[in-house]
């Protein structure tokens, strides 16, 4: 696989999914195959016209049903890929629970489902209940960064060398760390193991007045995904995901610094009516961009992106948050939209840096 043909290929497919919603055009399975699924498997460096590495309408038992695609190395299944018509809800783990109950009489690990436009990556060994078998979920016309990096597991190449086992370790560990952090510090009562460790560290404190701080304390735990790098990597590779930095961060030029949405719109870097998108908590969110500057989210209006931010975590409420939990969004990295100029998906923040550039 060349480290650019997938990126490439992806952004052909998001420019043909904009295209298709444009002029309302319905794909049915296989035309959502053929336009948007297998050029993306070629470009993983899998052989579409080789049965015995892409073997579609694939069957264990002859009186099996099949599963779409069968992605095979050494004539042995590594993946299960199933297609659904563009647009279809693969958020109904009925799909899911099928292909994933195949996969596993098939000694098969690894299942994708998509339409096309949205992957979602199942570990069908994982011994969790279905919903925590999903490893990775993308969009390609919304992220292709993102969809870049989690595809690129899938190529053949790194199929062959097992690394999606090994973040598949990495996910799968940080998760129930991160529910036993999660369990220490929720409930009324302050876990006695965090008490007494608070307690050890500074021997001043009161048992009392340690309880009554962590009953105050907001904890978030953020295990950022790892890094993805181009073509074949090994675990000794892996890197934390690149944070982008916010507008408040100290070596943010001044020129970016005096940059708004107002001014965005005024130097037309930005077109009112322009849609933000983001995601959180698995939860996909849009938002406005008004003539005024301003951002209009879920029926109201925000004077910032980060007040939009704000409002919508408000909405959404991530579990075990006290009634009066107060979120902290920055708006500016939390919501996307295209770059007029460029086509691609991009951050407020990243707009503002390409502006401040012309400055």
């Amino acid at each position: 696989m060349q480290v650019d043909d997938l990126l490439r290929t992806l952004k052909e497919c998001a420019r043909r999914l904009d295209d298709y919603k444009s002029h309302q055009i319905q794909l049915g399975e296989e035309n959502t195959k053929a336009a948007l699924i297998e050029p993306v498997l070629a470009a993983l460096g899998w052989n579409i016209f080789d049965p015995e590495e892409v073997h579609r309408k694939y069957r264990r038992l002859s009186n099996d049903n099949p599963v779409d695609y069968a992605l095979l190395l050494q004539r042995t299944p590594r993946l299960f890929l199933e297609a659904k018509n563009l647009g279809a809800n693969l958020a109904d783990n009925k799909w899911a629970r099928v292909s994933i109950a195949y996969a596993t009489t098939a000694g098969v690990q690894w299942v994708v489902l998509t339409d096309g436009a949205e992957w979602r990556v199942y570990n069908a060994h994982a011994p969790v209940p279905i919903e925590q078998k999903l490893f990775r979920t993308i969009r390609i016309d919304e992220d292709l960064d993102s969809a870049n990096s989690v595809l690129e597991l899938l190529s053949k190449d790194n199929m062959r060398d097992m690394c999606i086992e090994e973040m598949w370790k990495g996910f799968f560990i940080d998760r129930k760390v991160n529910a036993a952090l999660t369990q220490l510090f929720s409930g009324s009562e302050p876990a006695k193991e965090i008490v007494s460790a608070v307690r050890h560290r500074d021997p001043d404190l009161k048992l009392s007045e340690i309880r009554e701080s962590l009953a105050r304390v907001r904890v978030v735990f953020d295990f950022p995904a790892p890094f993805v790098a181009p073509g074949p990597i090994s675990p000794a590779k892996h890197k934390p995901a690149a944070v982008i930095p916010g507008l408040d961060d100290a070596h943010v030029q001044e020129s970016e610094r005096a940059l708004s949405v107002k001014k965005l719109l005024d130097m037309g870097k930005l077109s009112a009516g322009a849609i933000l998108k983001g995601t959180y908590l698995g939860q996909r969110h849009t938002a406005e961009v008004l003539p005024d500057g301003r951002i209009s989210y879920a029926g109201t209006v925000y004077k910032s992106p980060s007040e939009a931010g704000d409002a919508m975590a408000l909405a959404v409420r991530p579990p075990g948050k006290a009634s009066d939990w107060t979120p902290s969004i920055d708006g500016w990295i939390f919501w996307r939209l295209r770059d007029e100029r460029t086509g691609d998906l991009v951050t407020l923040s990243e707009l503002c840096r390409r502006a401040a550039q012309e400055l």
